[in-house]
């Protein structure tokens, strides 16, 4: 697949003619889909199909932030509401094996969901560990405030999304958990010391290290780099990225088109790159901005041209499964918890 190192976003639900030039020309290594781009089903495979037809590769990969509460980019009337990730925490608090098994349909079920029209990646799980006190940008998105519950639900959800043929993008690596401010508007800084942070923050990635794609956090981590936010910080993702954490999978920056992030386009683009992210996510769909990141990133070459084929060639074919009885499963699952709440 010859293609740039970005994943861009479109404006609506048809493409423009400018917007067919754009993905002929620049060659997107990928697409992401947000609620102004679906309508229906039929719209959204259609939708897919053609931006797979005009970069000329068939497995382009087509994201989506479908976690389910507050970020659900597909609902009623054409598809089903799922709940947040602080239920499963809730009910794994009751029931360690119905917390994770409904963790698990959960994200088979939006699997089938995204299967069903071409999307074949899901920015899931969470491994966010939050702290009393931080911005509500993560809140009840997380599975919990302790590492290691955090890592097995995130794990079981992760496991439903492969089983139903759709990539897992973990993410905010190496911690949104902390942050005092939501990144979409300014930047946050955390001043927590290296070693607090390896054994609450970091802890919870460890574990999921074996992850194909992980999405960067847009947060300082003072103790580590006070100049930079892990996304354009080389020494946070040679450091503890690929050091402490281990992640060897493809590395994709939250969207450079956030706030927390200082400088044009283009210098924010050359930063993430320089810092060591082997993609460049850009989302709101804006032709100036989408030209100013394509512009600044490579053709995918090298190690991670090797780390996006890895990532791509995890995804296998979806396992048989019950959509009927496995909802029906799901839902008397949460019923349980919220009895026992």
């Amino acid at each position: 697949m010859v293609s740039r190192a970005f994943i861009t976003g479109i404006s609506g639900t048809v493409l423009t003619a400018d917007e067919r030039a754009f993905i002929a020309d620049r060659k997107p290594w990928g697409f992401i889909l947000f609620k102004r781009n679906v309508e229906t089903p039929d719209q959204v495979r259609e939708f897919v199909g053609q931006m797979r037809e005009i970069v000329g590769e068939a497995d382009a990969p087509v994201l989506i932030d479908q976690e389910g509460g507050r970020v659900a980019r597909l609902g009623p009337p054409h598809w089903p509401k799922y709940p947040p990730g602080a239920v499963f925490g809730s009910l794994y608090e009751e029931d360690r094996d119905a917390g994770l098994e409904a963790a698990y349909l959960s994200s088979r079920l939006i699997a089938s969901d995204l299967a069903e029209l071409g999307i074949t990646v899901d920015c899931l799980p969470l491994a966010d560990v939050p702290v009393a006190g931080a911005d509500a940008v993560i809140g009840d998105r997380a599975y919990g405030t302790s590492p290691e519950k955090v890592a097995t639900i995130a794990r079981a959800v992760t496991n439903g999304l492969m089983d139903g043929g759709v990539l897992p993008v973990l993410k905010h690596i190496p911690g949104h958990g902390r942050a005092t401010a939501d990144s979409h508007h300014r930047l946050p800084t955390v001043d927590t010391t290296v070693s607090e942070l390896a054994k609450t923050d970091f802890a919870a990635f460890v574990p999921l290290a074996d992850l194909p794609m992980a999405m960067t956090a847009h947060v300082v981590f003072s103790a580590l780099d006070p100049a930079h936010p892990a996304t354009t910080s080389a020494t946070i993702v040679a450091q503890v990225i690929r050091g402490s954490i281990g992640f060897q999978g493809l590395l994709m920056s939250d969207d450079v088109s956030m706030n927390a992030l200082e400088g044009s386009l283009s210098e924010r683009t050359r930063a993430i790159v320089a810092a060591g992210c082997d993609m460049v996510l850009h989302c709101n769909g804006k032709m100036d901005e989408m030209k100013a990141v394509a512009d600044e990133t490579p053709m995918l070459a090298g190690e991670a041209l090797a780390r996006a084929n890895r990532a791509l060639a995890a995804r296998k074919a979806p396992k048989t499964f019950n959509r009927e009885a496995s909802r029906a499963r799901l839902d008397e699952l949460i019923s349980r918890g919220s009895a026992i709440a």
